[in-house]
């Protein structure tokens, strides 16, 4: 999961969204999203799970460093 943040990072991005936008929609601060892109904090299953709905993209690929997210 050392690719997870960026990730998060890229797909926060192309949606146009800010850390704040992206923390409110899972409960949390802007700056703990800004952890999570940074690799300061790993993600919760549940919170896995949320972004994976949130971006469409399955759990696996935002989880997995060998799979990349379109």
């Amino acid at each position: 999961m050392k690719k997870f943040g960026e990730k998060l990072r890229f797909l926060r991005q192309r949606q146009g969204l800010s850390q704040r936008e992206l923390g409110d929609m899972l409960d949390v601060s802007g700056s703990h999203i800004g952890k999570l892109e940074q690799g300061q904090k790993i993600p919760h299953a549940t919170m896995i799970l949320k972004i994976a709905d949130i971006f469409g993209v399955c759990a696996d690929k935002l989880m997995r460093d060998e799979l990349e997210v379109n």
